[in-house]
């Protein structure tokens, strides 16, 4: 057993509660104030009224959660508006939580006391729920994201058709696949245009050269902290900031390495782009070609800028302007 695993949060004066979710179900597990228990409630609206009413009265600390699609954001909701600190917690994270304190097994009640470990041992700060506008805003995206990967698949394909029948077929779907993207489009613009704080930031966001309408909206909903984390929190979240990987005298090579995969792939169109229109950029993107950098070195670092430079306009709520000579 692992010290974590050993350590006795019970007679901590703080209470620590850890939630598997699951779609039926909610695997709760409370730790410390005297209490080393786990119980099951339904993932409906009774049994997210039952588990408040089994945490009231508490000195609850923090709540720990597992990220599990949509499946968790009624409960957030519960928790957060009933004045408890929720803790949104990254499958990955949570899984290597586990491996550090050598939890091998998993089942669901298991994973709720892990996360309820979780919560007494690491300084995890609250995350409140996202607003629904954005929850909405991400389900459209995504749904966009995937039609434009099968448009490009279409393409490939209508390319190397040959069958007239096969070519047909090929090019109704795809005529289909363009129509449903630009309803999604327009869809989009209109869910943040009806927000005001929405359409202000995507003012904001077009302003910049490289960044166009789609790539406005793909960082709103793929990044909502934007304006209010610093420069090198924006640049982690989007996953295009640069991490040491040094030991002892060896310097190993600076790569990036987690952040929001999506996003990232989403706007390297819109790196080019700025690369193309902004002199600052282009200025950067000719000195690192002059450095012998590879290409893709060069619109990350790119990407990186012009995400700094959104989170930065947002956070002062201005419109970019060029630079005076």
């Amino acid at each position: 057993m692992s010290r974590i695993q050993g350590k006795d949060y019970t007679d901590s004066a703080t209470a620590y509660a850890g939630i598997d979710v699951c779609k039926a179900w909610l695997d709760v597990h409370v730790l410390g104030a005297g209490r080393d228990e786990g119980f099951r409630v339904a993932n409906t609206a009774e049994g997210i009224a039952e588990l408040l009413a089994r945490l009231e009265g508490l000195p609850l600390g923090r709540v720990v959660l597992e990220a599990t699609g949509r499946m968790h954001h009624a409960v957030w909701r519960a928790l957060h508006g009933a004045g408890i600190a929720v803790v949104e917690l990254n499958p990955y994270r949570s899984r290597k939580f586990a491996d550090t304190i050598g939890q091998l097994a998993k089942t669901d009640a298991i994973d709720a006391r892990l996360l309820a470990l979780a919560a007494a041992s690491l300084a995890l700060a609250p995350t409140p729920p996202r607003p629904q506008s954005i929850l909405r805003l991400k389900e459209l995206q995504a749904l966009r994201r995937n039609l434009v990967t099968r448009r490009v698949a279409l393409a490939n394909q209508l390319a190397a058709a040959t069958d007239a029948t096969v070519r047909k077929i090929l090019a109704a779907e795809q005529r289909l696949v363009q129509r449903h993207v630009a309803e999604l489009d327009a869809e989009i613009l209109a869910l943040v245009e009806a927000d005001a704080r929405l359409a202000r930031t995507h003012a904001i966001l077009v302003s910049v050269p490289g960044i166009g309408s789609v790539s406005a909206c793909t960082l709103i909903a793929g990044l909502p902290e934007l304006g209010a984390a610093t420069d090198k929190q924006i640049a982690a979240l989007a996953g295009v900031a640069p991490m040491n990987w040094d030991s002892g005298a060896t310097r190993g090579r600076r790569c990036i390495k987690g952040g929001r995969a999506p996003l990232r792939a989403a706007l390297h169109m819109a790196a080019l782009a700025a690369a193309r229109t902004n002199p600052a950029f282009a200025a950067v993107r000719d000195r690192m070609r002059q450095a012998g950098k590879h290409a893709s070195v060069i619109r990350i670092a790119i990407l990186r800028r012009l995400i700094v430079l959104a989170n930065a306009l947002v956070a002062q709520d201005r419109l970019w302007t060029p630079q005076r000579p």
